[in-house]
């Protein structure tokens, strides 16, 4: 199940729950929502109406299938194993960060120096980027339903060509990427940019990513974490946090003496 800390989107007052409190059983979160929810008072602010809580997603393996794993290995001939065995440990971190360009990670990617066909290795990760299964429909929801989300991810440049492909910008900003701001997660620095850019109370943010140590590490600074497991579990627990994510179709299909 999703690893999540529980709120209503309404009312937030700061907090922050040991990790080994948090809880991924049905009974547990709904007893902290129901705790959240009654100190909710408006999901907006009172000088904008911008609609809270703010939603930060990671991108790889969250949103987008990530490559990386089984099709990049494929590409070059070689186990997963293998690769990272003859792959340079730093130089892909280095263009997460903005550090180095593409050719300079060409020619630092293998350890003995070996030439790297950087052309072939883009239309691989091209090839390879879609959305995970039911993870655009809930962005639609979310989106359909106003709530603000932005990217919050470690990825090179190559962004863009996510951003090509499956045209994210349609649901998100595409604001804090490590190669841009120069950082990458979980190093707290980067969830204080985050926060800072946003000029938000950070428990009125909700941080989804697969990963557990980027979660943590958003606990940490305060902010609501929720570790991706599939989008069935995520809508899940964005329901159980108060989150609307009912679409235009779901209030067509409800029956009127329902809304009665």
């Amino acid at each position: 199940m999703a690893v999540s800390l529980s709120f209503r989107p309404c009312y937030y007052s700061t907090f922050k729950l040991p990790i080994r409190r948090i809880s991924s059983t049905k009974s547990a979160r709904r007893r902290m929502a129901a705790k959240m929810s009654s100190n909710s008072t408006s999901s907006t602010t009172n000088t904008d109406e911008r609609k809270l809580p703010i939603l930060l997603f990671d991108i790889m393996d969250t949103i987008v299938r990530d490559p990386f794993y089984h099709d990049v290995p494929a590409f070059f001939g070689m186990s997963f194993k293998e690769l990272i065995e003859c792959k340079h440990p730093t130089p892909w971190i280095e263009f997460e960060e903005g550090l180095i360009n593409e050719t300079e990670l060409a020619r630092k990617f293998f350890k003995d120096g070996r030439p790297l066909d950087l052309e072939g290795l883009k239309n691989c990760m091209r090839r390879g980027y879609s959305y995970l299964e039911g993870v655009e429909e809930l962005l639609h929801a979310l989106k359909q339903n106003g709530y603000e989300m932005h990217a919050f991810t470690n990825y090179p440049i190559w962004y863009e060509m996510i951003e090509d492909k499956l045209k994210l910008s349609n649901y998100l900003s595409w604001t804090f990427c490590s190669c841009k701001n120069g950082k990458r997660k979980p190093d707290p620095a980067f969830y204080l940019e985050v926060l800072k850019h946003l000029n938000v109370d950070p428990a009125r943010c909700i941080f989804v990513d697969d990963r557990m140590r980027n979660v943590v590490a958003a606990i940490d600074a305060g902010i609501v974490g929720l570790q991706f497991k599939n989008a069935d579990l995520l809508r899940h627990d964005l329901c159980l946090l108060g989150i609307d994510i009912s679409s235009n179709q779901d209030n067509k299909n409800q029956d009127p003496e329902e809304e009665q």
